[in-house]
């Protein structure tokens, strides 16, 4: 038997591709896509899409005008802020408190005062207090869906504090919060503890203050506005988690 070699001619082998590689539809370049496939879509920046979100979401904001014989006090409110104020009490260091307050509670905070400073400032700092307090209260609405409690220990150099708050509708005060000398500046320390009385009994929440040690005045006061600022922003924040109203009760 005999067997004889041949050599393989590519060159004769059928090109069976050829004709399938006719059918197959054109694809574009990587990262392009075919004129005729190509959806015009509207064009859409990141500030529609902000607007869209902000136009859903319920205002949270509260004005509150209260004049009495004592004082004539005109304050707004945005609970989600981002720290604006503008602030005309007649009391400076109050002023300087208010825009602590409203940078850590990020809130917007507008105040105008008109008090019997001739007097002292007692009253003007109450009813500022208490202002913001009602307008705190109404802003919250009927709180479904926030976080409701807040706190924060706050370091202020020297100084610590510790403020916890609860926005569950029942008014209580503990104020723990020494401050060492009678006078910071031309404003009565006392006034800080009026102030943030004032506030509570008004928004109708539980507040308390601790101070753990601190030696200077200054620092003590701003250490506190601060603490109560976070816990406040803490305890408005929305949750996402939470259905309706925090509380068993199922409404506060």
């Amino acid at each position: 038997m005999t067997c004889s070699a041949s050599r393989y001619d590519p060159s004769s082998r059928p090109n069976r591709l050829a004709g399938a590689r006719r059918n197959l539809p054109a694809f574009a370049a990587p990262g392009r896509t075919p004129a005729a496939q190509r959806v015009s879509l509207p064009e859409v920046t990141p500030i529609a899409l902000v607007s869209a979100a902000l136009s859903t979401a319920v205002s949270r904001t509260a004005s509150i005008s209260r004049t009495t014989r004592e004082t004539d006090i005109q304050l707004t409110l945005d609970l989600d802020g981002e720290g604006r104020i503008d602030l005309a009490t007649g009391v400076g260091f109050l002023d300087h408190m208010l825009e602590l307050l409203a940078k850590h509670a990020c809130i917007d905070l507008t105040v105008t005062a008109v008090g019997d400073l001739q007097v002292d400032q007692h009253h003007t700092v109450e009813d500022i207090g208490i202002c913001l307090g009602m307008a705190v209260r109404e802003a919250l609405g009927d709180k479904s869906g926030i976080r409701r409690y807040g706190s924060m220990t706050l370091p202020m150099d020297e100084t610590l504090v510790t403020a916890a708050i609860d926005l569950g509708g029942r008014y209580a005060f503990e104020w723990r919060l020494a401050i060492p000398t009678e006078k910071i500046g031309d404003f009565d320390s006392e006034l800080v503890e009026h102030f943030w009385q004032s506030f509570a009994a008004n928004a109708a929440v539980n507040l308390h203050v601790v101070l753990h040690y601190g030696r200077n005045s200054h620092h003590i006061a701003e250490a506190a506005f601060k603490a109560c600022g976070r816990s406040i922003r803490q305890a408005a924040e929305p949750d996402p988690r939470m259905k309706g109203a925090p509380s068993t009760k199922g409404v506060l």
